[in-house]
């Protein structure tokens, strides 16, 4: 396991989600160490655990499956509708778990995780226990990421429900004993007045002369005319790459991903197919640095230069050369043998590639997760999602890092007001720990 240096409030939730079998949901602002806290857990607990996400992208970055593929959920909204056949083999690793992580919980929506409580009762034979008896570990930030809800459909669906599509609003929530655990370390930012206004930002309690201190400091030239853009859209991200891959003397380059097994559809690939690179060309590592002899040399959101492409990349990180070659993301499911009683990851699909992308712009979604220390946030004529402009801001170190495409605006700021009634309702009943 990577030596993490933790808080003593990670340490005590650690403590507490391998020896205690409380549910639990571990929440916290952006840059609290809830994946450093995942990856601890299921590197170090004794536990037979699954981890799984709602999409593919998340799910390969919590190294589990996807919530669907685990728990052989139909797709599209399930209701009250039957789960439908599950294999024997799927039905076994269920009926073995001691505990179900769930990355990024914000983006499940209520019927998704009644369908989860739905399951793991049929697996373990409990139908009157939450869950089956497995232990719920949540991950995740309402104020970062929501569920999708599309269409009028289905919107129309959970309005005759639930109170909210949100996961927290499902019938197994309000009927189950669910801890809430708001981490509250922030290890990004060491500025405290930062802090203290992204916290305003997360939560929409941004006053006026919030407003001006951010827009004094954003509405600045950024020294270098290259600096990574967060952006709302892709398509402003593609206009703003190519124009400056473009811009690059020489000839394009492409390195395509080599792929084995199903990965799914594009939008579940970690990282381009098709990577296209010159030299002088800006981009962000996609994984952290496994191969350097005193320590990483660079992390999932370091930016650096090309300067050499052969069948591998030189990249310049803060002046100095990094060699980078292909690495692979695996696919997995998880299986289960009786015979040992035990619980494997068996790799199903690899996706071998450089861990590169393509940085004078990335959007906003994509940079999730990322620490920056410098960008130029461009919000597009609005910005138009919960959580959205908080997400962007929040990616940086520090004040100074801060530069903006136009001034921010309150219309920015959205929360989703069933966000604020939840953490508000959950700090009231003083059930975050």
């Amino acid at each position: 396991m990577t030596e993490v240096t933790m808080s003593q409030q990670q340490n005590d939730v650690l403590d507490r989600m391998e020896n205690s079998l409380d549910h639990v949901f571990i929440t916290g602002r952006a840059g609290t160490g809830k994946t450093t806290l995942l990856q601890a857990f299921v590197e170090t607990t004794a536990k037979r655990v699954a981890v799984c996400a709602p999409t593919g992208v998340a799910a390969l970055a919590a190294g589990g499956q996807t919530i669907h593929s685990l728990l052989r959920l139909p797709i599209g909204i399930i209701g009250e509708r039957e789960l439908g056949f599950i294999p024997k083999e799927s039905l076994a690793v269920l009926a073995s778990l001691d505990a179900l992580v769930v990355d990024e919980v914000s983006m499940v929506s209520a019927d998704v995780l009644d369908a989860i409580d739905r399951r793991l009762r049929q697996a373990k034979r409990k139908r009157s226990t939450p869950f089956g008896g497995v232990q719920m570990i949540m991950f995740g930030d309402p104020y970062q990421l929501s569920p999708v809800v599309s269409g009028q459909a289905e919107k129309a669906y959970y309005q005759d429900h639930y109170r909210s599509a949100w996961f927290f609003d499902a019938k197994v929530w309000s009927a189950t004993d669910i801890d809430i655990e708001e981490l509250d370390t922030i290890h990004r930012q060491a500025d405290s007045e930062f802090r203290s206004v992204l916290n305003a930002l997360r939560e929409g309690r941004m006053d006026p002369e919030m407003g001006r201190m951010l827009n004094e400091h954003g509405m600045r030239t950024p020294e270098d005319p290259d600096l990574i853009t967060l952006a709302t859209t892709n398509s402003a991200v593609s206009r703003i790459n190519q124009a400056a891959l473009e811009r690059l003397p020489g000839k394009s380059k492409i390195a395509h991903a080599d792929i084995e097994g199903d990965f799914g559809s594009t939008a579940a690939y970690p990282a381009d197919d098709q990577l296209v690179l010159k030299p002088g060309a800006r981009v962000m590592f996609l994984r952290n640095d496994l191969a350097g002899a005193d320590g990483p040399r660079y992390v999932n959101g370091t930016l650096g230069v090309v300067e050499k492409i052969t069948d591998t990349v030189l990249v310049d990180v803060d002046g100095e050369g990094v060699l980078v070659e292909p690495v692979t993301w695996e696919k997995v499911k998880y299986d289960y043998s009786p015979a040992t009683k035990t619980l494997t990851q068996d790799v199903v699909a690899e996706f071998t590639q450089f861990p590169l992308r393509l940085a004078w712009a990335v959007t906003i979604h994509k940079a999730q997760g990322k620490t920056l220390e410098a960008a130029v946030i461009d919000l597009g004529p609005r910005a138009f999602a919960p959580g959205q402009t908080y997400v962007a801001f929040s990616r940086l170190t520090s004040l100074e890092g801060l530069h903006l495409r136009r001034p921010l605006s309150p219309s920015d700021i959205i929360v989703d007001e069933d966000v604020v009634r939840f953490m508000n309702q959950e700090r009231g009943t003083n059930r975050l720990i």
